[in-house]
């Protein structure tokens, strides 16, 4: 049998073809014989396949002798954190976070949170279980439930200061995905009132699949902002491992510029520590780090890479652009909940608006955002591009796809890890025209290209 669903950081297939009961079974199996874990936490998102998949894993996981800690419905990161607070040997989440409706999926780690992806052992399981020969194992684990949003939720308070805070005016989309329960528990310890929309978990997604990083998707939450003039606006994908932030005026809010203002809140307790960020948009985070006393450092894009790197630095903290934000104390692991309540402190410290707190380092350093072209053949176009950008580029880098640095300007090119697509991010010093004129010309020569 080839599996289908392995891809580069984690598990993701259509269904049922690629993804299965019997192919889930054999996943679980086969990660107890790789690791040889004694005890796994397994939870699981909102999708109506989604508990017939976890129940089938854990089967797979206990046939191959390991123990079962089922959290049942949860977000990916109360995943990471039963599995590094309670010191097990590693945990999976099922989920498809905001891929299509007719798509599951599953996140793997090991012991300590750590992330098992292409390069750290997730093609040696997806060999085990393409191949299905497993060893004998004279003795079964079993499956227990246990609930560990208690200490969730305690571990989450744990980076505010609740006395500080004021009465704001909060609207909450969970996008009918996993992160309302959650919200409900905090509510009860937060003088904020949450005005909430799809709030309800419901696997058929009345209000469409999750993703706020797509633009058509964002009215609900703008609209319920500024018709309850409320404070802040917070929408969430599938599984809540990205967060995305509404000013009070309704405006969406580039994850890029909330990785500066975390930076630099975080920078204020702990002066001196590294931040890392991702290479397609870096300019505001570099300045707002260093006048910070921080040292920024560069790493790939994706999860895994991010998280090795952390670790690696011993990181404070670090950010992507495309909302994921990842903590040193939540086991270099990265967190939808977290940064909105940083954030929500900030506001009830300053008494600013968020489009306030923002507003400079957009102006200062105002980028595209991210703009996705499918192409037919990635390497060529970028190679094109490449060829007729660098004569007059003041620096050149491979990091992650292709990132050229002017005087006035900077972009990054880079291909998709799983469809024939290429994402571009332009930025400038200061100037918006500069901006806009480089994306248009660079995206004509992209379609040129292709």
């Amino acid at each position: 049998m080839t599996l289908r669903c392995f891809k580069a950081y984690d598990i993701r297939g259509r269904l049922p073809d690629e993804l299965n009961e019997e192919i889930a079974w054999r996943i679980g199996r086969a990660y107890a014989e790789y690791l040889n874990p004694k005890q796994v936490v397994v939870g699981r998102d909102i999708r109506l396949t989604s508990r017939s998949l976890a129940d089938a894993l854990s089967r797979g996981l206990c046939a191959g002798g390991s123990d079962v800690l089922d959290i049942g419905l949860c977000g990916t990161e109360e995943v990471y954190h039963t599995t590094f607070s309670l010191q097990t040997d590693g945990g999976i989440m099922v989920t498809a976070s905001h891929n299509p409706i007719d798509y599951n999926g599953m996140k793997l780690v090991r012991e300590s949170s750590r992330p098992i992806s292409g390069d750290t052992g997730l093609g040696r399981i997806k060999a085990l279980a393409e191949n299905a020969n497993f060893q004998a194992i004279s003795c079964p684990g079993k499956v227990s439930a246990i609930n560990h949003k208690a200490e969730y939720i305690d571990h989450l308070l744990s980076y505010i200061e609740i006395d500080s805070l004021q009465p704001l005016n909060i609207v909450i989309n969970a996008g009918n995905g996993c992160a309302g329960p959650v919200i409900d528990l905090l509510e009860t310890k937060l003088p904020f009132e949450f005005i909430k929309i799809c709030h309800e978990p419901d696997g058929k997604f009345p209000n469409g699949i999750p993703n706020p990083l797509l633009p058509e998707n964002r009215s609900l939450t703008r609209d319920a902002v500024l018709k309850n003039k409320a404070d802040l606006g917070i929408a969430w994908d599938g599984d809540f491992d990205r967060c995305f932030l509404f000013d009070e005026q309704g405006s969406f809010i580039e994850g890029y510029y909330i990785v500066g203002l975390l930076s630099e809140m975080l920078l204020k307790s702990h002066p001196g520590s590294r931040i890392i960020h991702d290479p397609r948009l870096t300019w505001n985070t570099i300045d707002v780090v260093r006048r910070a006393g921080g040292q920024p450092i560069m790493s790939k894009t994706g999860h895994a890479f991010i998280k090795e790197r952390m670790r690696a630095e011993d990181a404070l903290y670090g950010g992507e652009m495309s909302a994921h934000h990842y903590f040193r104390d939540f086991a270099y692991c990265d967190s939808g909940m977290i940064p909105w309540l940083l954030v929500a402190q900030l506001l009830s410290l300053t008494g600013q608006s968020l489009s306030t707190l923002v507003a400079e380092r957009i102006n200062k350093f105002p980028a595209s955002g991210e703009i996705n072209r499918t192409v037919v053949d990635p390497q060529t176009v970028i190679a094109g591009i490449e060829k007729r950008y660098r004569p007059d580029a003041v620096s050149v880098d491979h990091t992650d796809g292709l990132s050229l640095e002017f005087a006035d300007w900077r972009f990054n090119l880079r291909m998709s890890n799983t469809e024939p697509v290429i994402r571009l991010n332009v930025e400038s010093k200061g100037n918006t025209k500069l901006m806009r004129e480089k994306t248009d010309e660079l995206l004509a020569a992209i379609d040129g290209t292709s």
